[in-house]
C-alpha cells in the first residue's frame, strides 16, 4: 500500500471512527490490508448509511469534501482504488446516488459519471 492509499485509509477511519473495530478485524483475518474489500465492506455501507439517513450533514460535507481532493490526486492507485469502490458503489442505487451528488464537487461529479459509463450503466440526468 502506497502513502497516499495509507492516507486515505487514515482520513476514512478519521471520518468513520465506528469502523476501526471491522477495518482491525480484516485485517486480522486476511493477515493483509485487502483495500477494495476494506472499502466496499466496511467504509461504503457507513457512507450509504450517512447518506440515507442524511441526519449529518456536517459530516456528510467534510468526507465529500475529501472525496473532491482526491478526485484531484495524480496517484494513479488510488484513483482507480476510489473510482472502482466508491464511486462505483454511489452509482449502484439512484435514490444514494441523488443524494450524494448534493455533496459531490464538480470533479468528483465527473469521476462518477465516468465509473458508471465504464460499467456500461445509464448516466441519470440529475439536474
Amino acid at each position: 500500500m502506497n502513502k497516499k492509499t495509507e492516507e486515505f485509509f487514515r482520513r476514512m477511519l478519521h471520518f468513520l471512527p465506528s469502523s476501526e473495530i471491522a477495518y482491525k478485524e480484516s485485517i486480522a483475518t486476511y493477515g493483509e490490508v485487502l483495500e477494495t474489500v476494506i472499502v466496499e465492506r466496511i467504509f461504503m455501507p457507513e457512507i450509504i448509511k450517512l447518506l440515507s439517513e442524511e441526519k449529518n450533514i456536517n459530516l456528510l460535507d467534510n468526507i465529500f469534501k475529501y472525496f473532491e481532493e482526491l478526485s484531484n490526486d495524480e496517484d494513479a492507485h488510488l484513483m482507480n482504488l476510489f473510482s472502482v469502490t466508491v464511486l462505483e458503489i454511489l452509482g449502484n442505487d439512484r435514490s444514494i446516488l441523488g443524494t450524494a451528488r448534493k455533496y459531490m464537487g464538480t470533479k468528483t461529479i465527473q469521476l462518477q459519471i465516468e465509473a458508471d459509463r465504464d460499467l456500461g450503466r445509464q448516466v441519470p440526468d440529475f439536474n
